[in-house]
């Protein structure tokens, strides 16, 4: 999906109340951690890596990567970076 109208629209339609676009360096990593919210996101450019456990999600442009809230994981751009729309669906 490139489609970031409609990525956006999905998003607040499945109740996700809070949508941001974010850009990572090239090679930018983040160590494991975790979020209060659940995620979704499209990757615009670029690879984005999330790895919770044994799963990884690694993603080019136009592939979506969830995480539920409050899963400890790691989040890393590839060597050209990446362009991210994430979408924000926190608990009631």
């Amino acid at each position: 999906m490139t489609d970031t109208a409609a990525f956006e629209a999905a998003l607040r339609a499945d109740g996700f109340q809070q949508t941001v676009r974010r850009e990572i360096p090239p090679g930018q990593a983040l160590d494991e951690h975790d979020h209060d919210w659940e995620v979704r996101g499209l990757v615009l450019r670029g690879r984005f890596i999330v790895t919770a456990g044994a799963q990884r999600q690694d993603c080019g442009p136009g592939q979506v990567f969830t995480l539920a809230a409050g899963h400890r994981h790691t989040e890393a751009a590839g060597p050209e970076g990446a362009e991210l729309i994430v979408g924000r669906r926190h608990p009631a």
